[in-house]
This record gives structure tokens, C-alpha cells and sequence, in this order.
């Protein structure tokens, strides 16, 4: 159930305050190994904290409130699995739950043997709990509308239902079961997919359908509801009896201000649409957040409203990338709301202007939790994966597994699929340069897992290479828009050597590797990144040059590992992967002893 009403619930804040009490026993009889840290975002330890307060590739939020817990959702495209679920009991502090779509199964491209499915899968969704079922709702914008279900928020969730053609919806839906009228809604952004010669207004439209009560069928044609330039990512609300419809919009009268271009004054802003009469309006129309001071040319706008148990407001919302900084994606940034005259203003109105702008740093709506955030280290000690990883594409599933070597991962080698229009990203349809014809777009099985902040960060990973073939090229990769590989390559004979190869493809190739372990490290300032590698894990040593990370096609930076064959898909060889851990300036939850 979507959010009616100001949560003001005593029961919900006892419970609360019980969950931290029992959290902090536990956290003080645990042995611990390392501590709880903070860093340049998050949580600061002192009952603050810092936008963005999920400062990694979490783009598209939606939050769905249920009792004490806050879940979100994100999207990411052609990783599988897909559809990050993540959750909270503070707002500030995240910790992985799981994906919606074990597999992107709807369709052929997003598998190990295509991969042709960049930029696309899935995109921005909606969350949703409803007379005890979780919903989730996306646009695949290759494929239509579809929703998923589960009992459970960790899963198992169903088969996807495709409800909407891909003819007529862009993107960005979102559903509302009014309990007062027993119907239920989805609003969609079609664009100028329905567009006709009536609607004279530049920009998209947004229309909202008739669902079944059960969230699986469309009942109606839908209605327009509103157009704006960009106008997307709409959530509706009803507080109080009123209806809100929150928007993401670029332009707004300055046509200057257009989606995609890199201008000073460009300028994604929230709106919000009130109407006490109906869900389809009339609707009076407010901005109500937009990107101000704090994030230099950084845009603010889509996300989900929430309450704390003291009847606060707050927003979660993404910063969208308007110049070069953000290479490491879409975070997610909180902020307290303000109502003013039925209307909610997001963040701080800085300026006296009636609309707010985005906080550097705030008190947190919620105290008594510990500092936690998402996975990111891993012993590889599970016979299941960490929900911290995600493939590029959906894997090949015989060519991986954390049991065939209990406590390491395997990669298994698949020969590089062929280099024609069937097969990897077209150029610029996902690469930041025409090096998009590198074997590394089309290798199955590539994992990885999000870079976090901005300021610096040192990931170091075991390899241990005595199961490669030849002509296998194996080893430790960081990629987004482009790719910089550090591993080890075998040739005809079967001699092993450390290589480097850059975006372009072009490589270094380094001393022969006689043992059986390599290690290596890579370290990040800022944007600019570097490899080391070790045969002992104690002395290190630098190979390949200072490498520049970039944004990519709306992802960015990851951390992780490849294994292919260029030659061969028979006895094509693996790598087993020990231990990663990721040191990085900002929160991590304490290590405890098992």
C-alpha cells in the first residue's frame, strides 16, 4: 500500500526504539573484528549525516514504507541479476536484500550468448506493497511494461508479466491502490508514443491507466494527465485526501535547459501536482526542489517520499549528472521536508524563492541504529552469491560456481562471442568511446560490484591462476563507460603473463608468471586510478599507467573480475577467485566474529 497519510504511530516508535536497543546489545556481546567506520558521506556517528547518503551507482529510487522498515528499489540496466532491493530501518543506513529479477528472462539479448542488451533490461521502477504481496513494476523500453510479485520481499518473485506494449510507454511507471474507491492506478511516462495533433505542449506525456485490483491488467486506455519537457518519473501520493503526483522535469521555460545537453543552467527539477478532486486532476502544479548550491551543476529530482515515527517527512532522490564529476554513478541523497501550504518543499529553501534545494548535511530523521551500508567484501565462503554482485548480462550458469572449490569463486572461460551487429553494444550505444568492439563487451560472465564515493578507494583481490588454458586472458577489471583490465594472459604454449589493457583494447604485457597466485590491487584519487599486482600479497607493484575512470551510458564504475577465451570454448580454462575487499572513504558496518 502506497503512503495516505501522516504516520504518527506510537506502537511503530516503541518498536523502534526496541529494535535499536536489541541491535546495540547484540553489536556489544559479538566479538568484534573491526569496527563500524564513517567516511566523506553517509553516516557520520554523531546523529548526522552527509549527502549523498548512498553515494554509489543506485540510481532511479523508489521507496515502499512498510511498519518500521524502508525498502528501496533502483534500476541497472543489462546487469543481472536485476533490480537492486535494498533496505533501511534509519533512512541513512542501507543494506543489500536482493534482486527482483533473478535472471532477465523476458528476453534473448540480455543472455551470455547475445549480450547485446546494454543501456537496456531494466530501467526506473516502482515498489509497492499490497494486501500482503510485494510488487514491483518496470519499463523495459525495448519490451513494454511488466511487473513482478513475490510473498516475500527476499523472494522467490515470479515470472514477469508483461501488461503494456512497448508501443505505447517510454518509461518510469507507478501504481496507487486507493482503498477509499477500490481501484488502483498506474501512471506511465508514453512520451510522444500516443502523442495526437490536440496536444500542442513540447515534451512528454505522462498517462494514468485503470489497473485490476490485483496490479496484473490494464483496464483502460489510460488518461493524460500532464506534459513537460523530460516530465517523467512520477509517483503519486494521497495524504489527507488530496492527491500529489511528483514529477522529475528539465525545462522549465528556458528551452536552453534541454535533457542530455551539458549546460551551467540545466537543471532537472521535482515537481509536485495537487488535486482535492481527482486522481486525473485538475492538478495546480509547484516545483518544489531544485538543484541549488550544494552540488556544484548537479541536478536533484526523482525519488520516494517517506515518514519517521516522530511524523517528519523526508525525500530520497538521485543526483542527476549535468558535467564530468560523476563517475561513479546516480547516489542517493535524503532530505527533510517541509509543508507549506499543502505543499511539500524538499530540502532547504536556500534562496527565499518557495522552493527547496538539496542539504549538504543534516540531523538523521531516525537515531539508535548502527552504522551498516552495502556489501562489498566477500570470502566467497556462501554457496550463494552476495547480493552485492551482479553479471554483465545474465551468466552462464555452467561456467561459474562457488562449490566446485568450497570458499573461492570459479570463473570458467567461454570464447569471446563474434564481433558483428548480433553481439555486445553498438558504438556510443553504451561505451564512452568506439573502442565498443573490444572483446571484453562480449565476454560472458564478467562480475562486478559498484565503486563507491568519489574521493578514494582500494579494492585488492587472490587469484589463483593455476586452472587457466591457452589463450585465456583472465584477471581484475574496473569499467563503466570504458574498461581497464589488470590480469594474466596464456598463449599457444601455455605461457602466463601479466597484462594490461586499456579501453581501446591495446595492451601492455608484463613479466611471465611462473606460481600459481596473483594478487592485485587498484586504488583510486577521485577519477584518476591505478593497478598494482603481487605474487605474496605483501610487496606490490605498480604496472600500467594512471588511468582515467569514467560515467558511462547512465552507469558508473564497477569492480570486479573476467574470465574468457579467445580461441576456444572447449577445456577454455578458469580462475578462482579467494578473497575481495574494498576499502573506500565512506561507511561500513562493523566485522564481527562468525
Amino acid at each position: 500500500m502506497k503512503l495516505t497519510t501522516q504516520l504518527t504511530c506510537l506502537a511503530v516508535a516503541i518498536g523502534l526504539a526496541g529494535c535499536a536497543n536489541q541491535a546495540e546489545k547484540e553489536q556489544q556481546s559479538a566479538e568484534i573484528i573491526a569496527p563500524a567506520k564513517t567516511g566523506s558521506f553517509g553516516d557520520q556517528g554523531d546523529g548526522t549525516y552527509i549527502n549523498p547518503i548512498l553515494n554509489a551507482d543506485y540510481p532511479d529510487s523508489d521507496i515502499e514504507q512498510v511498519g518500521d522498515t524502508y525498502y528501496m528499489i533502483t534500476s541497472k540496466q543489462h546487469m543481472s541479476p536485476g533490480m537492486p532491493i535494498l533496505e533501511s530501518k534509519d533512512m541513512v543506513n542501507w543494506t543489500n536484500v536482493g534482486h527482483a529479477f533473478p535472471k532477465l528472462s523476458w528476453a534473448p539479448e540480455y543472455n551470455w550468448d547475445r549480450m547485446n542488451g546494454y543501456s537496456f533490461g531494466t530501467w526506473a521502477g516502482d515498489i509497492a506493497y499490497h494486501e500482503g504481496k510485494w510488487y514491483i513494476y518496470q519499463i523495459d523500453y525495448q519490451h513494454g511494461l511488466m511487473v513482478t510479485m513475490a510473498d516475500d520481499i527476499r523472494g522467490p518473485w515470479s515470472e514477469p508479466i508483461m501488461m503494456l506494449p512497448k508501443a505505447d510507454v517510454l518509461d518510469d511507471p507507478a501504481v496507487f491502490w486507493d482503498k477509499e474507491t477500490g481501484k488502483a492506478y498506474v501512471i506511465i511516462n508514453t512520451g510522444n508514443k500516443q502523442r495526437g495533433p490536440e496536444n500542442t505542449i513540447p515534451g512528454n506525456e505522462n498517462r494514468i491507466y485503470e489497473m485490476s485490483w490485483d496490479g496484473t491488467k490494464i483496464l483502460d486506455e489510460g488518461k493524460l494527465v500532464y506534459t513537460g519537457m523530460g516530465a517523467e518519473a512520477a509517483k503519486i501520493y494521497k495524504i489527507d485526501g488530496t492527491w500529489y503526483i511528483f514529477m522529475a522535469q528539465w525545462t522549465m521555460g528556458d528551452m536552453s535547459t534541454k535533457p542530455g545537453v551539458k549546460n551551467p543552467k540545466n537543471d532537472r527539477k521535482q515537481l509536485v501536482l495537487r488535486s482535492k478532486d481527482s486522481i486525473y486532476g485538475p492538478y495546480e502544479v509547484k516545483t518544489v526542489l531544485e538543484k541549488g548550491s550544494v552540488f556544484n551543476n548537479r541536478s536533484a529530482s526523482q525519488g520516494g517520499l517517506m515518514t519517521a515515527p516522530d511524523g517528519s517527512w523526508w525525500y530520497m532522490h538521485q543526483l542527476i549528472q549535468n558535467d564530468d564529476i560523476p563517475f561513479q554513478g546516480r547516489p542517493q541523497c535524503l532530505e527533510p521536508v517541509t509543508w507549506v501550504d499543502g505543499w511539500p518543499i524538499i530540502g532547504v529553501d536556500e534562496d527565499n524563492d518557495g522552493i527547496g534545494e538539496p542539504v549538504a548535511s543534516y540531523k538523521k530523521p531516525i537515531n539508535g541504529y548502527p552504522i551498516t551500508a552495502p556489501g562489498s567484501d566477500d570470502d566467497f565462503s556462501s554457496t550463494k552469491l552476495g547480493s552485492q554482485w551482479e553479471w554483465n548480462h545474465n551468466p552462464r550458469d555452467s561456467h561459474w560456481s562457488l562449490t566446485e572449490r568450497p570458499g573461492w569463486l570459479r570463473l570458467k572461460a567461454s570464447k569471446v562471442l563474434p564481433n558483428n551487429s548480433n553481439h555486445g553494444p553498438k558504438i556510443n550505444e553504451w561505451t564512452n568511446n568506439d573502442g565498443s568492439d573490444g572483446d571484453f563487451w562480449r565476454a560472458p560472465n564478467t562480475l562486478s560490484q559498484r565503486m563507491m564515493g568519489i574521493t578514494t578507494g582500494t579494492a585488492v583481490a587472490k587469484f589463483d591462476i593455476s586452472g587457466m588454458q591457452p589463450n585465456q586472458l583472465a584477471g581484475f577489471v574496473r569499467y563503466g563507460g570504458v574498461f581497464n583490465l589488470l590480469g594474466v594472459q596464456v598463449d599457444d604454449n601455455g605461457k602466463k603473463n601479466l597484462f594490461y589493457m586499456n579501453k581501446m583494447s591495446e595492451k601492455i604485457v608484463g613479466p611471465e608468471i611462473t606460481g600459481d597466485d596473483l594478487y592485485v590491487r587498484t586504488s583510486n584519487a577521485r577519477d584518476q586510478a591505478t593497478y598494482e599486482y603481487s605474487f605474496d600479497g605483501k610487496v606490490f607493484k605498480a604496472f600500467g599507467p594512471t588511468f582515467t575512470i569514467a560515467f558511462g551510458k547512465w552507469t558508473g564504475d564497477r569492480l570486479g573480475f573476467f574470465s574468457w577465451n579467445e580461441k576456444t570454448d572447449d577445456n577454455a580454462g578458469y580462475i578462482d577467485v579467494d578473497w575481495f575487499t574494498y576499502d573506500y572513504d565512506g561507511p561500513k558496518a562493523a566485522v564481527v566474529a562468525k
